[in-house]
């Protein structure tokens, strides 16, 4: 690598955005929250919004993510759970289509309706949900499904000459609903109804559910299938713009939106997608992976799993951790480096309200040159949702975005 070779660096705070809070005086997490290297971003740099969601798709992390690498999601969106396929190491025939198969807490009311618990079954750690997911194998066998083992409650499911075409919930989307409309799709396909109503019965009774139960955990109680489709086809960052890079995450999604972007997904020990990941085994993985490439993509998922369980304390914690964690340390280590871009942001909101995504354009910030920038902050200066308000600098789509942050023309 030349020693002037240009670095690139993007930051991905998952799902920071939010609307005003009445528990937080009409401000935002982001408002209120202590975040002194974003706000030194922003005094040093350009800030402005993108709209990483198109007006007609959903505004899933999937389609979010796809639009910051600088993929047009209407050309080239497939589904969510064939990038997780692609991390996994799994290759996609032409008549195969991978599921997310989330394990999920399903709880009766005292009506008898069932209802959406928990879509993470209470975060459960990835060792348990591999002794779950193992014991679910009987469940596929003799069937054209396959069924691939993740991290924490993200697995995959495969189903050989399937249908893609089928309307799933994200099961995030619905905490606290009645699940039985959503589940009607799964009834219509006798495969999938035979699956989902063997793994119910597998997980009824499983050592894993009885241990959590008593240590006053939640069970994963049910499967849940969503975010379905066939492989995509994506050209290479480096067929495209001569880049080549990582990709780090915790997400299966992430790492494999990676693979398929050309970028080489770097597993760090510890890193669980959760406030207790290992940060700083992210940022030194970022700042070695550069010593080699020219882009880092560095995600944190922790503050989007907050917004879905709606805490607005676990949020702020994240944010925080995110700026003094993330953030900082890249600012730091990334001096070493000759010349440096960096563009921070969220892929979209997160609203604790909702607790889901939804389609708003995102600030973000971009620093074209870290060297020579040590603008001094005034008090007063934060990096918030209403801080890209009055700026000129409006974009249309993410593609813009990746275009204008490497310096390239759309």
């Amino acid at each position: 690598m030349a020693a002037m070779e240009r670095k690139y660096i993007l930051l991905v705070g998952d799902g920071m955005g939010d609307y005003p809070l009445h528990e937080l005086g009409g401000k935002t997490p982001l408002e209120v929250a202590r975040t002194p290297h974003m706000d030194w971003l922003l005094c040093n740099g350009r800030t402005g919004r993108v709209r990483t969601i198109p007006e007609s798709m959903e505004p899933g992390s999937d389609v979010a993510n796809m639009s910051l690498l600088g993929y047009d999601p209407m050309k080239y969106h497939t589904g969510r759970a064939p990038l997780e396929a692609a991390s996994m190491g799994i290759r996609l025939a032409e008549d195969e289509i991978a599921f997310r198969c989330n394990l999920v807490t399903l709880l009766r009311d005292a009506e008898g309706v069932m209802r959406m618990g928990d879509y993470s079954a209470g975060h459960i750690s990835t060792q348990e949900a591999q002794r779950l997911v193992l014991s679910l194998q009987d469940a596929v066998k003799g069937t054209p499904l396959k069924l691939y083992p993740g991290v924490s409650y993200r697995h995959l499911l495969v189903w050989k000459g399937g249908r893609g075409d089928l309307s799933t919930t994200p099961p995030h989307d619905i905490p606290g609903e009645p699940v039985a409309l959503h589940c009607e799709v799964y009834r219509k396909e006798p495969v999938l109804a035979s699956f989902v109503e063997r793994a119910s019965e597998i997980l009824a009774d499983h050592p894993v559910n009885r241990e959590r139960v008593a240590a006053g955990k939640k069970p994963a109680s049910h499967v849940w299938l969503w975010g379905q489709g066939k492989a995509p086809s994506l050209p290479t960052l480096e067929e495209r713009f001569g880049l080549r890079g990582a990709m780090i995450s915790a997400v299966d999604l992430l790492k494999g939106l990676g693979v398929y972007a050309g970028l080489k997904p770097i597993e760090v020990p510890g890193a669980t997608g959760y406030l207790d990941t290992n940060y700083e085994g992210k940022v030194a993985a970022a700042i070695a992976s550069l010593e080699c490439s020219q882009f880092v993509y560095v995600h944190i998922e922790a503050p989007d799993e907050a917004s879905h369980e709606g805490s607005i304390p676990k949020k702020i914690q994240a944010i925080e951790d995110f700026d003094a964690k993330v953030v900082g340390p890249v600012l730091e280590r990334a001096r070493m480096f000759s010349r440096v871009s960096i563009l921070t942001l969220m892929d979209h909101f997160t609203p604790i309200c909702k607790r889901t995504h939804v389609k708003d354009p995102v600030p973000f910030l971009l620093l074209e040159e870290l060297h020579g920038a040590a603008k001094t902050c005034p008090p007063s200066t934060k990096f918030c949702e209403k801080a890209a308000d009055g700026s000129s600098c409006d974009l249309k789509d993410g593609v813009e975005l990746f275009h204008r942050f490497i310096g390239t023309s759309s």
